[in-house]
């Protein structure tokens, strides 16, 4: 059996408010992700989504097949750009953070990999899409730490 996850990321303006979506299913199971950030930027949150439905999943045991309209994820990984990243120490590429991240939790899975054209009816990408852009919009909105610093947490000089 195989886990299927489609996600999806939104960015209102870029950088701007922003969200991603998630729809996750196993067999007869589904499960959908969403969460909104004040400030990031698309990338990120076409990232954050893959990396949060991984993070997500509580077993190694299943083969995971990634469905993303993102060029930028599908390609990084899946042509290897990633790997020279990380021998390059990210120098000069954004979104570090994440990538780490991604390679983290990751490595125990055995994951393939489909890029879809977005907007053009593929039915887990739209309800992908529509989670990230309601997230994007109305939020809650959580502050996106590896884009923006929180400078409300900061109380003395």
């Amino acid at each position: 059996m195989v886990v299927e996850i489609y996600t999806d990321g939104s960015s209102r303006g870029n950088p701007g408010p922003g969200g991603f979506g998630v729809v996750m299913i196993f067999g007869k199971n589904r499960k959908e992700l969403s969460k909104g950030y004040k400030l990031t930027t698309n990338n990120r949150m076409e990232l954050l989504a893959v990396v949060s439905a991984l993070e997500t999943l509580k077993t190694n045991k299943f083969k995971i097949h990634i469905t993303s309209d993102s060029k930028y994820v599908i390609d990084s990984i899946t042509k290897r750009w990633l790997y020279g990243w990380v021998k390059k120490k990210f120098k000069g590429k954004k979104n570090k953070d994440l990538w780490l991240r991604y390679l983290k939790v990751s490595e125990s899975y055995e994951i393939s990999y489909t890029w879809v054209k977005g907007h053009a009816g593929h039915v887990e990408n739209e309800r992908c899409d529509s989670l990230a852009v309601q997230a994007a919009d109305f939020g809650p909105w959580e502050i996106d730490q590896g884009y923006e610093k929180d400078d409300s947490l900061e109380i003395f000089d």
